[in-house]
């Protein structure tokens, strides 16, 4: 079998985001929170030799050597976000803003990914998945999910999980119709991450 179907995940990240639109009613950024796991966490703030003392507090200037650990991408990554309107994929802009702390053992880092142009609310929907393609790391939305406060009571967010069980059994059977060395994408087989991703989608009326 394709060595694809033994991944699994490495990084653990709750996600949260916040859908910002201007005073005109357009989208132009999206704000995401990722809170790390305990464990690489630790990792991480070892790696840079930040919380000496273990207490879980950070100084001032740890706090400055941290931010921005997880923003410094290669290029041509779409930091693991895809968003798309009424199904087409919209490019955005890397990591601006870049805050992080570390609370009760866990890192948790935001950043904005601005919209090159702003649309307007009624020109959604608006989706948003947080995915790793190849599963190294996994995303779930465990954290809040908001929209700018004027717009809160206009426009519907709606949580979409995907079908694990049924999209499994589905790519079971297509990996089963190829040979061993076969090259997945190739084959139109999906990567993992994508395929299994919670969506996000938000609707807004016209009026």
């Amino acid at each position: 079998m394709p060595t694809q179907t033994a991944a699994h995940p490495h990084i653990f990240v709750d996600t949260g985001f916040a859908f910002e639109f201007d005073d005109s009613d357009h989208l132009v950024a999206i704000k995401v929170t990722w809170q790390y796991d305990e464990f690489y966490s630790l990792l991480i703030t070892e790696d840079l030799q930040l919380d000496r003392d273990g207490d879980g507090v950070l100084t001032p200037q740890e706090g400055i050597l941290l931010t921005g650990f997880d923003t410094n991408w290669d290029e041509g990554f779409n930091g693991d976000l895809e968003l798309r309107i009424n199904g087409a994929v919209v490019p955005l802009s890397g990591p601006v803003d870049a805050g992080t702390e570390l609370l009760e053992g866990r890192i948790v880092s935001t950043h904005r990914r601005q919209l090159s142009q702003p649309v307007a609310k009624q020109d959604g929907p608006f989706s948003l998945k947080a995915f790793d393609p190849s599963y190294y790391t996994a995303y779930e939305i465990k954290l809040p999910v908001t929209l700018s406060p004027h717009l809160q009571g206009h426009c519907m967010l709606e949580r979409i999980d995907p079908d694990i069980a049924g999209g499994l059994a589905q790519m079971q059977a297509q990996l089963l119709r190829l040979d061993a060395n076969a090259d997945l994408e190739e084959n139109d087989i999906p990567l993992i991450g994508g395929e299994f991703a919670t969506e996000v989608l938000l609707s807004c009326p016209s009026s």
